[in-house]
């Protein structure tokens, strides 16, 4: 049976989310990006087989479909590593680890050796951290059961400071792994001012997919409050405790000094990304119904 687009939407949503949660660290890690630049064509074309046997077993064993036949679990591993290729491309180009005017080899393999490891964490995100269906009856049980759901979701929304220091704690939780390294500086120097708007504008779109679109798990008591002021400010509220976390942390590991304010604004945004992934993952994931 044909998936409805809406479905589908979100479950690509999840994937991408999923795909940049799990595979971020490898993204800001100078050493993957050297091993991009120096393996051999044909190690990298066996790690495109090997990770694509890996999706197919996955997508058939512990999948979000297990009523599918091999045909879907084929397709589905072949989009799921298109999609690894589309984000490892575009985050590698936004941070400027690969350009267009550098040699092919070295621009295919950054993006093949990133690449992989993302489309792993697209498969797991689409299967793993979906909210569910939902669709618990039709007709006259689900009219019944809407007096009681919008008890439940007044009783499950969590105050204004709550959400606040859940997603605090989210979002440090991924950015501490980022921000000792030396990448982070290495990015932020580098960095065109384009480059580090798009980072900026990329970060605040995953923060509204994730909290608002993609049926995360725990999103819907999000989805439920409705309305384009919802969405917008708690992205905003989202993004800028993303990057109020991201330069005490900075701050804390001595990321500022000797550092011209430009350059600080810099890290704060490149460091912002996994910061707003952490945000917004912690105030669906670290909470309890």
């Amino acid at each position: 049976m044909q998936r409805p687009i809406n479905k589908s939407l979100q479950e690509y949503a999840r994937g991408i989310a999923g795909g940049l949660l799990f595979s971020l660290p490898l993204l800001y890690t100078m050493e993957v990006w050297w091993a991009g630049f120096t393996s051999h064509p044909w190690r990298l074309l066996l790690y495109v087989v090997a990770t694509y046997i890996l999706l197919i077993g996955y997508n058939y064993f512990g999948g979000l479909r297990h009523d599918t036949g091999w045909a879907d679990v084929l397709i589905d591993s072949v989009e799921e590593l298109g999609l690894g290729m589309l984000l490892s491309s575009a985050m590698l180009l936004v941070l400027g680890r690969v350009t267009f005017d550098m040699p092919a080899s070295e621009f295919i393999g950054k993006i093949i050796i990133e690449a992989m490891t993302v489309a792993i964490g697209v498969s797991v995100g689409t299967a793993q951290l979906g909210g569910g269906d939902g669709d618990t009856g039709t007709g006259g049980a689900a009219s019944a059961s809407g007096k009681t759901r919008a008890g439940e979701a007044s009783k499950n929304r969590i105050h204004f400071m709550g959400q606040v220091v859940i997603a605090l704690c989210g979002a440090v939780l991924f950015a501490a792994n980022v921000a000792p390294t030396e990448e982070v500086v290495l990015i932020a120097s580098e960095i065109s001012s384009w480059n580090l708007l798009g980072l900026a504008l990329i970060s605040i779109a995953l923060g509204a997919l994730i909290l608002f679109y993609s049926d995360f798990t725990g999103a819907r008591r999000f989805a439920q409050t409705g309305g384009v002021s919802a969405v917008v400010i708690g992205t905003v509220i989202t993004y800028s405790i993303a990057l109020a976390s991201s330069a005490i942390i900075l701050w804390f590991f001595g990321r500022f000094e000797g550092m011209s304010l430009i350059v600080c604004l810099a890290e704060t945004v490149v460091l912002g990304l996994a910061a707003t992934l952490g945000a917004s993952a912690g105030r669906l994931l670290l909470q309890t119904e």
